[in-house]
């Protein structure tokens, strides 16, 4: 059987979904053609020579504003803008007036009126008129069509930011035909708009990833049409947070000053909230740090309305105030401190202001209630029970202010209390939250949510929402420098949390915005759509992305390259890289690591290289920059532990390493002047964020700083002579003395070679003097193969000689056992190559002759004491007699840190137990008997989403294949209780490592007697949705220390003995980023 490669499968896949309208509008339905066909309509080339867009004059200005970016993106891909009328000779620019308030802000006033211009008008062409846009009940035109009976928008009206877009004849006297766009709301309309510009070809990054807009000189309307329903997640948006250095640092450079700090005024936010909307999003949490959104500039809180954005505040800043308002306004004028059981007079009057401020614009607010200590910390030096009292009252008085200001039922006004951190924790304290607030349960701040809806908490009127991570700064450390989200695990926990009920509100903390474009994108998507984008459809996104913004004959390519560099990227954010993370003795992990990044770098590039050169800017920021510096992060680290590693070995070679590591570290830096250069200096200072140089604090370093090394004198030999030896598994090296082995020893062991295991090991003849000296090896055992055998090493023949070791299995002797090879070495040098005082050094390899019976002929077979499986490579699925007939398991692919996932579905299923839950079957077999062999799952790093009460668990049996009635199987919960913001034990490391398995604390090893050699029958129970199976590694006795765990192990029926490579996980089958033995290199 052939396997068919990644990109043949996305290439396959790509012919199999289609690419014309999944391009034009991510997963919309397609209503624009490029060439004519029967019934369409031509909107732009051809005899229309001056197309015309309509509103009527009693549109909401926020939807006039957007036709004029239409008209704009007309122009972008034809090179001709369509003009944009109200139907009136002469008529000036919509205008939205407002009065912005004064400088007192702690006392509501306001100033005299200003306004908002929307576009420029046209004289009316009705002849001309190609396109007419509207919304129900605030647009004559349309509200003219409906009644005529000439528009059919009873699949819209009434309902929540939907449309319907229809070529109709004669929709108006002297017009012949038009297309219409007719919104149920004016957000329906606006998102109309977006999707007719997104389908001519103008990316919703057209300016903020400068994407360019796709050429063509005409455009068609297709008959059909479309409607368009309410998105699945009611407030869809982000919060720009984390802002410094990068965003606030280009901020700087491109924006004046605001009386109060960096430049976040208008200018700024008309960008946002331009993409915001052509992402079909809605909700906005503003740049928290450095400034204070609606006092920075007067006109940025009008404005958001005037563009009919939501306008939020985040987890930590109530009642539409920024964080820094009290600080700035209050505490520095002596009003007292921000601790409501101290000051709460004062702080109603802040609230008050808050809600008078916003209640010109409350028709597109989303208030956020309750409290938190200062600067986004809990509240302190107040016992739980005080706390949760304080707080309802709070709230009480923030709904009873709301009220009052507003002149509004309570009920009626969207708000919403973030459950974020120790807050969480109040509501199992008694906290009672009023029905009417949406409950916005938080992440763990690294993408796993911590809380969905349960029990009555699913009726409630306010519904749930997700704050979720892309970007964080605190525990265990900040990840805010580029993109490391894995698409994959974010469509798996949002759609946990959708299935439960959390459709309300989705915001993401995207930190900078500009680093975070295709998360972000997918993020939104899924919101608008979870039944078109959930998790068995990322690569399908991925690919309608990828057309969309480069075209669809780069998109495979692509796809396969940002999958790719999500499953690398996700293995461990790139800020807790560290040169101890990755193994650079065994299993090859640092090589292959190495490997795996060269070679995405090398496909990035090509991609670049063919691309037009209009598309280089955008492909450099959103995949070549993030790929590129993905690698020399992991160039630097892995570099650095070598040579560590090297130094204690005391190599030349360990001084190399320092060369290597700083011409990377250089070449990261040439990297950030690449980015800062790009477009003429348009993005610079956006990556000022340091990402080196982190020393256990989770803060920020001030400056990128080199990781410790360690150089090796040169100019002297080493005592124990000019050659030293070192092997595979062990940092130690003969001959001589040093810490990992016995003074004097003078052999060092390799890991076992048999049938079932790795192809090869690997040990080390290298220089540690002045002198080259030739070398050779011998093995006592013809089978024994070395390659090569002989060389030269020294400080002019400038290399080390690497010496793979096989077993020529074809002339090794028959039948079991054990036996044990002995290589030995000389070199040219006498007593100059090995000093004679530590003894002729020895490697031995140990050599397992034991094969497996004739009647296992499908399982996977232990190798060096072991047996490692990828968690999707099960052999079956066992269903007991009392299983919930419902319940199965989905395999997730390209998800987690190798190859994939397995978790029990739907999403929405109870937790089970082992008599009511599938378990996943495994065969094994065992050459080993012990009586303790460990099995360890390596697990998604889940929370308790069905609170602490009910937490998560899975299951394991390990017994005989043969075995009657089955042993019990030893059940497991494996994440304990948060308290207060504290997270469960052991949280730290299973973020930071991307699994629950690694850690001693973490509890997901189980321990069984293995009585005897033979097939063994392993299960394994998920006994809830989001338990997500990962990998296992049955270990008896031989497991060595990795990141990612041994190479999956020799599958019989798939694996042909000879043929097998094992020498990394990357030359698994299946495995993200698939490496032949000839790309590993070292």
């Amino acid at each position: 059987m052939h396997l068919l490669t990644p990109r043949c499968q996305l290439l396959i896949q790509a012919a199999a979904i289609g690419f014309a309208p999944l391009a034009a509008a991510l997963g919309q339905k397609q209503v624009i053609s490029f060439t004519s066909s029967p019934g369409a309509f031509q909107l732009a080339g051809g005899a229309v020579s001056q197309p015309q867009i309509l509103v009527s004059d009693n549109e909401y200005w926020g939807v006039v504003r957007a036709a004029g970016d239409l008209a704009k993106d007309f122009g972008r891909v034809t090179g001709t803008n369509l003009t944009l009328s109200n139907g009136q000779e002469g008529a000036k620019p919509a205008a939205y007036e407002y009065r912005p308030i004064t400088q007192n802000y702690t006392h509501y006033e306001v100033n005299e009126p200003q306004h908002f211009d929307g576009p420029e008008y046209a004289d009316p062409s009705l002849e001309n008129t190609v396109i007419i846009v509207g919304t129900l009940g605030h647009s004559t035109v349309i509200d003219d069509l409906v009644k005529a009976g000439k528009l059919n928008v009873s699949e819209v009206e009434g309902k929540w930011e939907s449309f319907a877009t229809k070529v109709v004849e004669e929709p108006i006297v002297g017009c012949a035909k038009a297309l219409v766009i007719a919104g149920s709301d004016p957000r329906g309309t606006i998102f109309g708009i977006y999707d007719i510009s997104e389908q001519i070809g103008v990316s919703p990054w057209y300016w903020w990833a400068d994407v360019p807009a796709k050429q063509s000189k005409e455009i068609y309307a297709l008959p059909d049409g479309k409607v368009q329903g309410p998105p699945s997640v009611k407030y869809r948006g982000f919060f720009i947070n984390d802002e410094q250095p990068g965003l606030s640092g280009w901020v700087q450079w491109n924006y004046p000053d605001t009386p109060y700090g960096d430049g976040y005024g208008a200018n700024f936010y008309s960008n946002v909230f331009e993409l915001l909307l052509r992402l079909r999003a809605n909700y906005l949490w503003p740049a928290l740090w450095g400034t204070m959104f609606e006092i920075d500039d007067p006109a940025n809180q009008p404005l958001a309305d005037a563009w009919e954005v939501v306008l939020g505040s985040s987890h930590t800043e109530p009642m539409m105030r920024a964080q820094n308002e009290f600080g700035n306004f209050y505490i520095n004028k002596g009003l007292g401190p921000w601790a409501y059981n101290l000051n709460n007079k004062t702080i109603d009057e802040y609230f008050v202001y808050g809600a008078q401020r916003a209640k010109p614009y409350a028709r597109n607010s989303l208030w956020t209630m309750g409290m938190r200590g200062t600067g986004d910390t809990a509240i302190e030096g107040l016992g739980v029970e005080v706390i949760v009292e304080m707080l309802e009252t709070l709230v009480s008085n923030q709904r009873a202010i709301i009220e009052d200001v507003l002149e509004a039922d309570i009920t009626d006004v969207p708000q919403l209390w973030c459950l974020y951190k120790e807050v969480m924790s109040y509501i199992l304290q008694g906290l009672t939250i009023p029905e009417d607030i949406t409950l916005l349960w938080a992440d763990d701040n690294w993408g796993n949510v911590r809380r969905v809806p349960i029990g009555n908490e699913t009726a409630r009127s306010g519904g749930a929402g997700v704050y979720y991570h892309f970007d964080y700064v605190g525990d265990t450390r900040n990840y805010k420098w580029i993109n490391t989200i894995q698409l994959e695990k974010t469509a798996e926990q949002m759609q946990l949390a959708y299935a439960h009920g959390a459709d309300r509100i989705w915001i993401v903390n995207v930190g900078d915005l500009k680093p975070l474009e295709i998360p972000l994108t997918h993020f939104l998507d899924m919101a608008y759509d979870i039944n078109r984008w959930g998790v068995d459809n990322v690569t399908d996104w991925t690919l309608a992305w990828a057309a969309r913004e480069f075209g669809s004959e780069h998109a495979a390519d692509i796809t396969d390259i940002m999958t790719r560099f999500g499953t690398y990227a996700g293995r461990r954010k790139f800020e807790l890289v560290e040169p101890y993370v990755y193994s650079v003795v065994n299993y090859n992990e640092g090589d292959a690591i190495l490997a795996q990044w060269q070679a995405l770098v090398g496909d990035a590039q090509v991609v670049y290289d063919r691309l037009d050169e209009a598309y280089r800017p955008a492909f450099f920021e959103m995949v070549l920059h993030p790929v590129l510096g993905g690698q020399i992060i992991h160039q630097v680290h892995i570099g650095a532990g070598k040579n560590m590693v090297y130094a204690n070995q005391h190599r030349n070679a360990a001084n190399d390493l320092i060369a290597e590591v700083l011409e990377r570290f250089n070449a990261d830096a040439n990297l950030t002047a690449r980015w800062d250069s790009l477009l003429d200096g348009k993005w610079k200072h956006m990556l000022d964020q340091t990402h080196f140089g982190y020393d256990g604090y989770w803060q920020q370093p001030m400056r990128n700083v080199l990781p410790a090394m360690a150089y090796v004198q040169t100019a002297v030999s080493s005592i124990a002579g000019n050659v030293g030896i070192a092997i595979e598994g062990l940092n130690a090296s003969i001959p001589g003395d040093n810490k990992y082995h016995a003074n004097s020893g003078r052999n060092l062991v390799l890991p076992p070679l048999d049938r079932y295991g790795p192809a090869t090991r690997w040990l080390d003849v290298y220089s540690r003097g002045t002198l080259d000296c030739e070398w050779r090896a011998e093995a006592d055992l013809p089978w024994v193969k070395l390659r090569p055998q002989a060389g030269t090493v020294g400080p002019t023949n400038g290399t080390d000689s690497r010496v793979l070791v096989s077993i020529d299995w074809a002339s090794a002797p028959a039948g079991g056992g054990d036996t044990l090879a002995n290589i030995s070495f000389s070199t040219g040098c006498g007593r100059d190559g090995f000093s004679r005082w530590y003894g002729a050094p020895v490697v031995q390899l140990p050599v397992s002759l034991c094969a497996v019976p004739a009647n296992f002929t499908r399982g996977f077979v232990e190798s060096d004491g072991h047996v490692a499986i990828e968690g999707p490579h099960y052999q079956r699925v066992h269903t007991p007699p009392g299983a919930a007939a419902a319940v199965s398991y989905r395999t997730l692919r390209n998800y987690g840190r190798t190859l994939g996932g397995v978790t029990l579905w739907p999403q929405s299923a109870p937790p089970q137990t082992p008599a009511t839950a599938p378990a996943l079957e495994y065969d094994v077999y065992l050459f080993t008997n012990a009586s303790r062999a460990n099995v360890t799952l390596y697990l998604s790093p889940t929370q308790n989403y069905l609170s602490d009460g009910t937490p998560l668990e899975f299951a394991v049996s390990l017994e005989p294949a043969d075995a009657v009635g089955g042993s019990p199987p030893q059940v497991v919960q494996f994440v304990g209780e948060s308290v207060g913001q504290g997270m469960p034990p052991g949280w730290g490391r299973a973020v930071a490592d991307a699994v629950w398995g690694l850690a001693p604390a973490h509890r997901t090893t189980t321990t069984w007697r293995v009585a005897g050699e033979g097939a063994h029958r392993l299960r394994v129970w998920g006994l809830a949705p989001s338990v997500v199976v990962q990998k296992i590694v049955v270990d008896l006795g031989g497991v060595r220390e990795s990141y990612l765990g041994p190479p999956e192990s020799f599958l019989v029926g798939r694996d042909e003995v000879g043929g097998y490579d094992g020498t990394s996980f990357a030359t698994g089958p299946g495995v993200v980023g698939q490496l032949t033995g000839s790309r590993e290199g070292r």
